[in-house]
């Protein structure tokens, strides 16, 4: 069993262009916990909505686990075979933490005592009484802007990703005791690759950038 630690030495560019989505893995190579957790603080650098930061994150990699969330996420065979999988959710009350994320920045000296004071209140009253769909709107947001920035990191790091919304959420909330103010946002398995994953084409720049004027 494979417990080697990728060296992360790629350009951005190497990154982003290697970057697949993997669907086959090498059931034997697992990631450490170790550097799982160095990841995710890379990956905790993305933006948010008032940088309330209103992610959760469930990482999966007991196999008996694996064996449960297969069936829900419809057989595919990378529930099982990659190293972890990381179950992406947004945090309906993530205001709630304003007070610890303001007091930190004020702190480290990034805000007086003033301003940190009034984008707590700010913070508590706005997001605190958001009309549901709103709310659950920004949490998607942010959670696919970290859900990005996991994948880059791993890829930097040498392993293999791929973001999973083929699943029954509601069934996997339920099965893994996840209360009604977290909203699945994605599941993304990740691990090394046992096969590449397949190369694809994108639209070109010309095709769907358009400067000061929209006429697609």
């Amino acid at each position: 069993m494979s417990t080697t630690q990728a060296v992360q030495t790629p350009s951005y560019a190497e990154v982003v262009q290697g970057r697949r989505s993997v669907r086959q893995y090498d059931p034997d190579f697992k990631i450490s916990r170790e550097d799982l957790t160095e990841l995710f603080a890379e990956a905790l650098r993305a933006p948010s909505s008032s940088n309330l930061q209103p992610w959760r994150f469930l990482v999966i990699d007991s196999p008996d686990l694996k064996q449960k969330l297969l069936p829900i996420a419809n057989n595919q065979q990378q529930i099982v075979d990659s190293s972890a999988v990381i179950a992406v959710l947004g945090d309906l009350e993530g205001y709630k933490l304003a007070d610890t994320i303001y007091n930190r920045s004020y702190e480290a000296g990034y805000m007086p005592e003033a301003t940190k004071d009034m984008f707590i209140a700010n913070s508590t009253k706005i997001y605190g009484n958001l009309p549901p769909e709103i709310a659950r709107k920004i949490v998607h947001t942010d959670g696919g802007l970290v859900s990005m920035q996991i994948m880059l990191s791993a890829r930097a790091r040498g392993y293999d990703t791929v973001p999973m919304g083929g699943y029954n959420a509601q069934k996997f909330m339920e099965e893994f005791g996840i209360g009604e103010r977290y909203v699945p946002i994605m599941l993304i398995a990740i691990g090394k690759a046992a096969q590449e994953g397949h190369p694809s084409v994108r639209l070109t720049v010309d095709e769907v950038v358009r400067w000061n004027e929209f006429d697609l």
